[in-house]
């Protein structure tokens, strides 16, 4: 989510926050706006993207893994899903909506030394033999997902995970503030 914009961080308290006159999510996550797509990939799957990591939050919080959006692990990569597990493991989800949504993303392998597992997230039509098979794939939709390809366990060291573990609890509680207090600008505090 860019905290950079006003309006951005108003929808998403807006839609989160109960008695704020809009009807309330079924699971209150951002309403993330990420940039324009390239002009290959139509608009709807901006959204169909999002959805997908509706589903994933969803059914990765049944397995007692807690998630953030749209997190920086570094200056250049944006990755779509971080997931914190119950025993310290960190994964990262990255949601394709489509085969041209796939293969323009060339930053994907930058994301593997933030993570301890890497899965790409992706609807039932997709055509997931593209995938590499040395990664994990989870189909999903806007309601669940399925882990179906658990990705290869290769474990932080003990000072990234250290680094990656304050990352997401300083992004997670920016985000709490910006819903309890949208007129704040969160912009200086970083991604």
């Amino acid at each position: 989510m860019d905290f950079d914009n006003d309006d951005n961080v108003t929808e998403f308290s807006q839609a989160c926050i109960p008695g704020s006159g809009r009807p309330p999510l079924d699971f209150c996550s951002p309403i993330v706006h990420s940039p324009p797509m390239p002009d290959d990939l139509p608009q709807r799957d901006l959204k169909r993207g999002q959805l997908l990591a509706r589903g994933v939050c969803r059914h990765l919080l049944a397995h007692d893994f807690v998630t953030v959006e749209e997190l920086t692990p570094v200056r250049g990569l944006r990755v779509d899903v971080m997931a914190l597990g119950p025993k310290d493991e960190i994964w990262v989800v990255e949601c394709k909506s489509s085969r041209a949504d796939f293969t323009s993303d060339a930053k994907w392998q930058g994301y593997l030394d933030w993570c301890d597992r890497f899965f790409w997230a992706v609807d039932a039509e997709f055509p997931s033999e593209v995938l590499p098979l040395e990664t994990g794939l989870i189909v999903a939709d806007a309601y669940d997902a399925e882990i179906l390809r658990m990705g290869p366990e290769t474990r932080l060291a003990p000072a990234r995970r250290k680094v990656m573990m304050r990352k997401f609890a300083r992004h997670a509680a920016l985000r709490q503030h910006a819903a309890r207090d949208p007129e704040i600008s969160l912009s200086a505090w970083g991604p």
